[in-house]
């Protein structure tokens, strides 16, 4: 598999989704319809890394505005019989020291999980949104892509922060992780109805991580509680309507992909959208736009918001009594390719392992392969959670 887009250092340590701008860098995020795009500027998170020294050596491949399982459908990178995501495949082989990614739908944390690297989707608002090509906004957060937790945090210590040209970002100048906190004593719940969505091989990962905090003097303990489906129906709608929004600036008109043929201007913006968007794209943007139909908004759209804040709510709950939840990544091991008519489905039911974290804003870390998710800004707990399993494999 080719994993970079789009070329540019030889000798650049970071990459970079192409869901996120580098100044005069192609930028298409997977798709058609924004073949030939060159922004203006950089995204604030790279901007940081530039400033610190650090060089971006290229775009990697994405999935179509990162609404597939791990990025198999993008229009530039055919999808190939075993699915890995591009930029977590250059982070395992060793191409890059870390790489960003922005996590909407779960595909970042998919892939770190296949790649068997860390990726940490951080509490939402804690690193700028600036120059992503956004999808849905409420949800979405850069995150870093590294070998191990070490990684992670050196690359979050420099991202992090608030910044003016980001409405959503909060007012903390810099956030200061640590991989070093005492995990001795640090409690950790298994949901039951989760773990028993995947398969053998995943069940058995999940339990070698808990076997493996339990050596380190964490309390590890299995609990039933049933919000993660809710979660995930929830976040799934909100996804697609904003969704829904946020591509209907990709008309033919201004940038990107045009039809050739095209009679007058509401041929023009059919043709161009309907050559642009891949089968994937066009399945989100009518269910979002049925949850935002006149008929459809309070029963779909207006309660999901309220979902979101009971869910929400409970989690805090759940997570005043423990320090992180346990939880498989995705329902297996490894993904093989299959038929684009099926993957809105297959992204629905992958995404109840991931979508809570998206859903509530809080952080969720991937490591070994496993998921550690954790309350608002509790990054450092669970880096520390994860580099103690991690210098037991060493």
């Amino acid at each position: 598999m080719k994993y970079y887009a789009t070329k540019i250092c030889e000798v650049g340590t970071i990459a970079v989704d192409d869901t996120i701008l580098v100044k005069d860098a192609l930028a298409a995020a997977g798709s058609r319809i924004l073949e030939g795009f060159k922004p203006l500027f950089s995204a604030e998170a790279v901007t940081r890394l530039e400033e610190k020294g650090y060089a971006v050596s290229g775009k990697a491949h994405t999935g179509e505005f990162g609404l597939d399982l791990v990025g198999e459908f993008s229009y530039y990178a055919p999808q190939t019989e075993k699915l890995e995501g591009a930029a977590a495949t250059l982070v395992k082989n060793g191409d890059v020291k870390a790489a960003l990614g922005v996590d909407m739908n779960g595909s970042t944390r998919r892939s770190a999980a296949f790649a068997g690297i860390d990726f940490l989707k951080p509490t939402y608002g804690t690193v700028s949104r600036y120059g992503v090509i956004s999808c849905a906004a409420s949800g979405e957060q850069v995150g870093v892509y590294a070998p191990n937790a070490e990684g992670v945090k050196e690359i979050m210590s420099i991202i992090a922060g608030h910044d003016d040209k980001d409405g959503t970002s909060l007012p903390e100048k810099e956030y200061n992780y640590s991989t070093d906190v005492d995990v001795a004593g640090k409690k950790v719940c298994v949901v039951k109805e989760l773990l028993e969505k995947a398969d053998d091989a995943t069940k058995a990962n999940v339990q070698k991580y808990a076997e493996a905090l339990k050596a380190n003097g964490v309390d590890v303990e299995e609990i039933s509680w049933d919000y993660f489906d809710l979660a995930n129906t929830a976040w799934q709608i909100l996804m697609c309507a904003e969704t829904c929004n946020n591509v209907s600036r990709y008309d033919g008109v201004k940038f990107g992909h045009r039809a050739e043929q095209y009679r007058n201007i509401d041929e023009l913006y059919v043709k161009s959208r309907t050559e642009g968007f891949n089968f994937l794209t066009k399945a989100v943007i009518l269910y979002g736009s049925d949850a935002l139909s006149k008929n459809r908004y309070k029963d779909c759209y207006d309660k999901s918001l309220r979902v979101r804040r009971a869910v929400a709510d409970a989690t805090k709950e759940l997570l005043e009594k423990y320090d992180a939840i346990l939880a498989p990544a995705c329902s297996k091991t490894e993904f093989t390719a299959y038929d684009i008519k099926d993957a809105f489905t297959k992204v629905f039911e992958e995404s109840v392992f991931t979508a809570l974290p998206n859903l509530i804003g809080t952080p969720a870390l991937v490591s070994g392969g496993v998921q550690l998710m954790g309350k608002h800004f509790s990054e450092s707990v669970l880096l520390s959670l994860a580099k103690s399993v991690e210098r037991k494999g060493e």
